[in-house]
Parts: C-alpha cells; structure tokens; sequence
C-alpha cells in the first residue's frame, strides 16, 4: 500500500504507542483518525499533527462503531487500523490479598483482546468497501501483541493471556480476511519507553534495559511506528507475528 494512500484509524492513539503511529503516518502523508478514552489528550495530539480524534471505548460496539462512522465520513474511507489500546495489571494468582480477582483478569482480556478484535472486525467491514489496489488488496490490520504472550512473568497472567490471544488470532484472522484483500499482522512489542514506564524512574529504567540483550536499552515508540509503516507499505507481509524486543527474553 502506498503510504500516501493509507486512511488509518488508530486506536490507543493519543499516547505511547499509538501516538508515535499516529505521528508517523501523518508526517508520511497518511490520513489519519485518532481513537482514543482520553478526549482531552486526543483531542491535543490530532490538532498538533493534523488528524482527526474520536472518544472511543473499545470495548463497546456502539462506541467503536460511531468512532469508526466519523472515521469513514471524515477520510472516505477506512484501510488500515493499528491497534494499540490497551492495559497493563501485575496480580499474582495467589497473593497476599487472596486469589486473583476475577474482574481485573477480565477486564483485561476485555480491554487488551477482545477490545482489539471488536474494532478490527467493525474496520474489516468498511475496508470490504473499498476498490481494491494491486494484487486484490483493500486493507491492512495491525494489532498489538506482547513479548508477554510468549515469555510472560509472574504476576502476568492476565496480561500474557490477552496478548497470547492476540499472537492467536493473527493467522486465523489472516485466513479469514484474505477473501476481501486484508491482511492482518501483529507487533509482539518487548518493553517499551512509554508514558507509563517514564514514571518509574531512571533506576528502574536501567535495570529493565540490563536484560535486553541489545541495544542495552529500551524499546523506542517510533521504533514501533517505523515497523508498522513497514508492515503498511508491504503487501507481502501477512499473517504473522514480528518481535521488536532487542532479542529480550524475559525471565
């Protein structure tokens, strides 16, 4: 797909992850719509790059749905979603407090996957839409994964669970889309400098970044948007999950 081309909707996009996606494809030419909670944030991040912002719940139908219709009627079109929404708990099964509470282990399979799943599906309709370009192609879908779904940590299981269901998903999703021309891929991400990590402090910072095996260091954001414009611009890519982690294996 031609960059220039792409009307994104881009999901988690008014921070972390899904802003560095937001910014880079419009810095490359692309169309872009920010859905995101934060409709103060969102609302900033669009006005500064030139997108469009739509408050967005991911894990409502009807608040994707109406995201989704501003989308379509604002850049004539949806074909491509990247997303990037998500959350992050650290609950052990068994803990000091009890068991694992079910709500937290809940919503977040809610929020991290099926969340990401309602908006694709919704996207992959509207991408059905449009005429196709070279090779039959219509759209692209770029879901967020984790290194967690492969090598999670104590404490992870609800996080791992949801991103394993991601990494799940991809090929079976690939498969089912390829009818319509979309392909569908997923960014399996290891740790990552975002706003949430920033917080922690430069020691906690540094002892993360001694695992990586290299560069010694963490994960930047427009690394990831540098890899989704990649997956973007290459047809051939499809059906499968790419680690972006310094070859970090978590322990």
């Amino acid at each position: 797909m031609d960059i220039t081309s792409c009307k994104a909707i881009v999901t988690g996009g008014a921070s972390g992850l899904g802003e560095a996606c937001a910014r880079a494809l419009r810095s490359a030419g692309a169309e872009v719509t920010l859905l995101d909670r934060d409709q103060l944030r969102g609302t900033d991040v669009a006005d500064q790059i030139g997108a469009k912002f739509a408050a967005v719940d991911v894990t409502d139908q009807g608040s994707v749905g109406a995201g989704i219709r501003a989308a379509v009627d604002r850049m004539g079109g949806v074909n491509t979603c990247i997303n990037c929404a998500g959350i992050v708990i650290g609950e052990r099964v068994v803990g000091r407090n009890g068991p694992h509470e079910l709500d937290s282990f809940r919503r977040t399979v809610d929020v991290n996957l099926v969340g990401s799943f309602n908006v694709l599906r919704l996207s992959a309709a509207e991408m059905a839409l449009n005429s196709p370009e070279r090779d039959g192609g219509r759209g692209v879908i770029i879901n967020t994964s984790s290194v967690a779904a492969f090598d999670g940590q104590k404490g992870q299981a609800a996080y791992a669970a949801s991103k394993a269901g991601i990494a799940g998903m991809t090929l079976p999703l690939a498969r089912d889309l390829a009818g319509i021309g979309v392909r569908v891929m997923a960014i399996a991400p290891g740790i990552f400098l975002t706003p949430m990590l920033t917080g922690l402090g430069e020691e906690i910072i540094d002892g993360l970044s001694a695992d990586v095996t290299f560069p010694k260091r963490l994960g930047r954001p427009e690394e990831f948007a540098a890899l989704a414009r990649f997956i973007i611009e290459n047809d051939y890519l499809n059906g499968e999950v790419i680690r972006l982690d310094g070859a970090l294996r978590m322990r």
